[in-house]
């Protein structure tokens, strides 16, 4: 079984994930013994990643600053599994390198860990929709004087 998700859609959507998502799901998955022990490639490491954000009129790209983050790599069955998170949480860092692996390989918790991201992409989307219709009610509508 393959994931649905792209990789990179999966990681922006683990870094996301609540710890008391990720976690749980991680340590389940592993505690049950249907799948390998993961190796720990580069254990968790907290340091700072620079931000950089699009200026919405011209849409030129600037660094705004640097935001702290935890970056972690695994190794499950020769599948590499990465996951990079803002924080110092080391061990939602563990586990969410722990579940891109996983997901990667195809293994039977796939459809687990992509509806894990499905409901964070649903849970984004609201509050981004509700941060809009806030913005929206600021919105200036000028008239052209003929």
């Amino acid at each position: 079984m393959s994931s649905t998700q792209t990789r990179e859609r999966r990681c922006e959507l683990l870094a996301a994930a609540a710890p008391e998502e990720i976690v749980p799901l991680a340590e389940r998955l592993l505690a049950d013994g249907s799948i390998p022990e993961p190796t720990v490639l580069k254990g968790p490491e907290t340091g700072m990643a620079v931000l950089q954000v699009r200026e919405p009129v011209e849409e030129s790209r600037f660094y705004l600053g640097e935001v702290l983050v935890t970056e972690c790599s695994v190794d499950v069955a020769g599948v590499p599994g990465w996951c990079m998170r803002p924080g110092d949480d080391r061990i939602a860092a563990l586990a969410g390198a722990v579940l891109d692996a996983l997901a990667a390989a195809g293994s039977p918790a796939t459809a687990e860990i992509d509806a894990l991201c499905a409901a964070v992409a649903e849970r984004r989307a609201a509050q981004d929709a509700a941060e809009w219709a806030d913005v929206t009610t600021t919105t200036v509508v000028f008239e052209e004087l003929t």
